[in-house]
């Protein structure tokens, strides 16, 4: 019998492996602004923050209107970031991190 090979997704490769281990040897905040600066646009850095704003607003339980209207993010954005949070859609990420975060 032929065994069925699991097909890992896109995103989930041998270089997305490497950069999540050099994530996990930042030390501090520091290093972690330094290292994503020089990894992403100021334009993408920008981009992830907004989009983690929207997971903690969500949290909270703001509006659309008022996220989109502190974030500048589409509606269609915050939408799509609130179907991988409450939907299941997602791998479980933001959750683990707000759990986190509310720790500190």
């Amino acid at each position: 019998m032929m065994e069925k090979k699991i097909r890992r997704p896109r995103w989930d490769n041998e270089a997305t492996d490497d950069l999540i281990s050099a994530l996990l040897l930042l030390k501090n905040r520091q290093e972690a602004k330094k290292f994503l600066r020089d990894l992403l646009t100021e334009v993408e850095l920008i981009e992830l923050g907004k989009r983690w704003k929207i997971v903690q607003m969500l949290d909270r339980g703001d509006s659309y209107a008022v996220i989109e209207k502190e974030t500048h993010m589409s509606s269609r954005t915050i939408a799509r970031v609130h179907r991988w949070m409450k939907k299941g859609f997602g791998a479980g990420g933001y959750e683990l991190m707000l759990k986190r975060v509310r720790k500190n």
